[in-house]
This record gives C-alpha cells, sequence and structure tokens, in this order.
C-alpha cells in the first residue's frame, strides 16, 4: 500500500476524533504563528492538515490567506463538511509534499505538525525540503512538529523519524536556523503517550 493508500484508509475507518493525533485545538502552533505573523494576509500553509481545527482557528483568529494542504482527499472532504462555508477562505491542495507542485517564494509561515516524521528514507526528506525551500519566503517561518526521541516509534501502523533539536536542524540543513523549540505530552484517544518536539526554525535570506 502506498502512503496515498494508507492515508485514505486511515481517514475511512473511523471517526477523527479517534485518531491517535487527534487534538480539539494545536494551541501551540496557533500560539506561535499568532507570534510569529501579525499580517492578516500573511500567506500560511498547513502542511499535512488532514481534518484538525486549525485552518478553522486561524481563521476565527482573522487570518485571510490560509492554505492547506493533505495527500488524502477523505480528509481534506470531512474538514471541508465541518468547516461548511467557511470552507470557501480557504486554498486547498491535494497532493503528496514530497512531488506536489507548490508557488515559489510564495509562503510566509509554513506549519507542518505530523508529516515530516512519517518520511524516514533520506531521499523523501531531501524531495520535502526542496519543496519547503522554494515555497518559503526567505526570512518564512517553519513550524514543525515532530515525534521526539521519547516517542514511539510507529504511529498509524507506520515507521517514524524520532528527532532531537539537534537532529531535526541538521536534517533540514543550514538553509534553516532554529529560533526555540519545546516538548509536549500528547495523549491520543486510547490513551498512548506520544512525547511531540516542537520546532521554529527560520529560513536564510
Amino acid at each position: 500500500m502506498n502512503r496515498k493508500d494508507h492515508w485514505e484508509h486511515v481517514y475511512s475507518t473511523g471517526t477523527i476524533e479517534k485518531l491517535g493525533w487527534y487534538e480539539p485545538h494545536l494551541q501551540t502552533s496557533l500560539d506561535w504563528i499568532k507570534e510569529l505573523s501579525s499580517d492578516a494576509d500573511a500567506p500560511i500553509i498547513d502542511v499535512g492538515g488532514g481534518a484538525s481545527t486549525l485552518a478553522d482557528d486561524l481563521l476565527h483568529a482573522g487570518y485571510r490567506s490560509v492554505t492547506v494542504l493533505d495527500i488524502s482527499a477523505r480528509a481534506l472532504k470531512a474538514i471541508k463538511t465541518r468547516m461548511g462555508k467557511e470552507a470557501e477562505l480557504v486554498t486547498w491542495i491535494e497532493g503528496d509534499i514530497t512531488s506536489v507542485e507548490l508557488p515559489t517564494n510564495h509562503y510566509e509561515l509554513w506549519h507542518d505538525r505530523a508529516v515530516f516524521h512519517f518520511l524516514t528514507i533520506p531521499e523523501q526528506q531531501q524531495k520535502y525540503r526542496e519543496n519547503l525551500s522554494k515555497a518559503l519566503k526567505p526570512d518564512g517561518s517553519l513550524i514543525i512538529g515532530t515525534f521526539a526521541l521519547e516517542a514511539p516509534p510507529k504511529c498509524s501502523g507506520l515507521p517514524i523519524q524520532r528527532y532531537s533539536p539537534k537532529r531535526l536542524g541538521d536534517t533540514l540543513g543550514r538553509e534553516f536556523v532554529l529560533k526555540r523549540h519545546r516538548k509536549e505530552l500528547h495523549i491520543t484517544p486510547s490513551g498512548v503517550e506520544q512525547m511531540y518536539l516542537y520546532c521554529h526554525l527560520q529560513k536564510n535570506t
């Protein structure tokens, strides 16, 4: 089963609120975005947005240029259904972040919670970096949440790559400067503990 088929299957077999990574609100991400981007028209992309509520919360916070990208058509359909008319205010992209075409130097902020750590093959990581480097503006911000070193070695039945701040910075390369990081314990709906590492990095000019 390829990546797309896997995630289409995941989003077809249960309610969104019971998925392992689900949180009612991505508060850390939202707080950091508000601190980093005061411009309501700043283009923001949520990579692997799935059916999270971040797009809703960004709109409610006044942001007017929000893009959500996900590999799963089912996930995007679910979030559009939940948002109703508000979904028309968001740009939706169905695609694989390792191959999708994104506009050059367009986004001021790139958000990714729990996508990059599923890319365990160096070639996949390189394709992600190339898209990130192409699409994020110089001086743009990257907020990325991955499994920390203490987290389980798998998620949703797939192996993941666990990160420390240094390992994440080394993997993303010198183009991205680590500004801050924090750990946050996530407990899945089934009670499994997953330690997340959140990092804010800035793209060099």
